[in-house]
């Protein structure tokens, strides 16, 4: 716990270190202090090139950041997160020191001179990269190394953007990929300790100042679920168009790659010279649109605006991350949804902000699908509960429907196109590449369902397995019984107990024959016994067994 305390002071730390470099690099390259506040105007250590000192901003940090990150820490240049999550799904929570300093720089660069990108990204590596150093340099166990990494992520959130919650669900929800009482302590005192660094440094302010919203009207509801759909559309969308414009980046440049940044900067810079709101990451515009600053038509051309300036800073080898991107997408899109709808039914729509509020979170979940988080953070953010029950409803909606679109998220396409499957193995495992027909057992005899749960833990003690399937009296598969569910239901033996056996039988998640163990281990590592039946993945019947033993039998085979 002492060490999660200590990663969480230098994820503080290392916050206020990279938006300090954020402001002074913003300052020097556009002479503002957050040029999307006032966009358009003459950058005053330059005044004779007027506007058009956004040309070259991108140039003159691409020249500075392009470098530092092919010479320095290569896994710095892009949005951050899938290299975590790699790191911690594939190679035991190791990441280089190195990054942590080089990511800051080339960021903050990236940033200052005018990349459309967060600093989400960016702090979560910075803080995961410095929980990995200490974990090294205290030699500990590869279990513990992976919390440490997630702590690190989870203050980097908290201190960042002034959400201790929605930092430590981060880290538990997209970092970690699961939840437990130890995860959950360890990140919540690495939350903590940073954001009390954070809020020294900052302040206890809200990210968005917003009036109050309410639900006047039980319509509003299905409104925000429409929006919720739509924003899920729109959440893939910015998803696959991001990469779109990486491929082609890809494509078309044939240079050396330290010099990418900077010749792609000129079209950065022809993009911010048309829409300056795009310089940055645009706090300033997402505010004054959630408070109905903006015409719905300029805040469709933001929108798309923002998807084509944050592609491209990517594209071109930027650094920055893609949660604020998302935010700001979600707001265009949420206000001028907000406005239209304020037209066709003046007098149930509600505020404009308030679907401003729940586009930025159904957006985001869209794209990222991490409800959780979502919510969380948008509530964090704003200090905004009055609209919470349309803003969950909205974003379990778009992450349905998300999940129904694609399978991938923002995060892990990256990582899919590059070949890594997060759920598979490592590359050169020995366990993990096989098929689940290839190394499963016999399928074990059944229980049937009428079974009594005294003859039940005989049967059980006999089998050799935690768990025995179960089967109705017409021979149809029911689900499994696990020995645990059994004994604590004869030591309980209240009046209204189960009986028999098949009160007690659950349907596990389904793996199939054909099925690659790697995603199949996943199902029997969170499965309640410690086997699990294989169904055939036509006809859904039992036709093998599945145990951590045959599992390793696996290794033994192909050794």
């Amino acid at each position: 716990m002492s060490l999660a305390v200590a990663v969480g002071a230098g994820a503080g730390a290392g916050s206020i270190v990279f938006r300090w470099c954020i402001e002074s690099f913003t300052r020097i390259l556009s002479g503002h202090a957050d040029y999307a506040a006032s966009p358009g105007a003459v950058n005053p250590h330059a005044p004779w090139l007027g506007p058009y000192f956004v040309l070259l901003a991108p140039v003159v940090g691409g020249l500075l950041y392009g470098p530092l990150v092919n010479r320095f820490a290569k896994e710095a240049r892009g949005h951050g997160v899938p290299e975590v999550m790699l790191a911690v799904a594939q190679r035991g929570g190791r990441i280089s020191p190195k990054v942590a300093v080089v990511k800051t720089l080339a960021s903050a660069l990236c940033i200052g001179a005018g990349g459309s990108v967060g600093r989400e990204g960016p702090i979560v590596q910075i803080g995961s990269a410095l929980g990995a150093t200490l974990g090294r340099i205290t030699k500990v166990t590869e279990g513990r190394m992976k919390l440490l990494v997630a702590c690190g992520a989870a203050g980097g959130i908290a201190a960042t953007f002034n959400a201790p919650l929605a930092g430590v669900f981060f880290a538990m929800e997209l970092v970690l990929g699961t939840f437990s009482t130890e995860a959950f302590g360890a990140t919540v005192l690495a939350s903590v300790t940073a954001s009390v660094i954070g809020r020294a440094a900052f302040g206890n302010t809200a990210f968005l100042r917003l009036p109050g919203f309410r639900v006047d009207h039980l319509t509003q509801y299905g409104l925000f679920a429409a929006l919720g759909v739509g924003a899920a559309v729109v959440g893939v969308g910015f998803s696959r168009f991001l990469y779109l414009v990486e491929d082609a980046c890809d494509w078309l440049w044939r240079g050396p790659e330290w010099l990418r940044p900077a010749v792609g900067g000129l079209a950065l810079g022809l993009v911010l010279l048309l829409l300056p709101q795009m310089y940055g990451v645009g706090y300033p515009v997402l505010q004054k649109a959630t408070e109905g600053g903006y015409a719905i038509g300029f805040l469709l051309l933001l929108l798309v605006g923002k998807m084509l300036a944050t592609s491209l800073t990517i594209g071109i080898g930027g650094s920055g991350g893609v949660f604020a991107p998302s935010l700001f997408i979600g707001a265009m899109l949420g206000s001028a949804y907000g406005i239209a709808v304020h037209h066709l039914l003046p007098g149930s729509a509600g505020a404009v902000g308030a679907y401003a509020l729940v586009g930025m979170g159904a957006v985001f979940a869209g794209a990222a699908r991490a409800p959780i988080t979502a919510v969380v953070i948008l509530f964090e953010l704003t200090g905004e509960y009055s609209i919470i029950l349309p803003l969950m409803l909205a974003i379990v909606l778009a992450t349905a429907a998300s999940r129904l679109l694609t399978r991938d998220t923002i995060y892990t396409l990256k990582l899919r196109r590059r070949g890594i499957d997060l759920e598979g193995p490592a590359p050169g495992a020995r366990i993990g590449t096989q098929r689940v027909d290839a190394v499963m057992e016999p399928l074990p005899s059944p229980l049937s369902a009428s079974t009594t749960l005294a003859d039940s833990a005989d049967l059980l003690s006999l089998s050799g397995h935690g768990a025995l399937p179960v089967i109705d009296d017409a021979g149809a598969y029911v689900g499994v019984v696990t020995a645990q569910a059994v004994a604590e239901a004869l030591a309980e033996q209240p009046d209204n107990a189960p009986t028999r056996v098949g009160q007690l039988a659950e349907a596990p998640l389904p793996v199939v024959a054909d099925q690659p163990l790697a995603q199949a281990l996943h199902t029997l590592l969170s499965a309640a016994g410690t086997s699990i039946p294989v169904l055939d993945s036509e006809q859904g019947k039992p036709v093998g067994w599945l145990s951590h033993q045959s599992a390793l039998r696996a290794v033994h085979t192909t050794a």
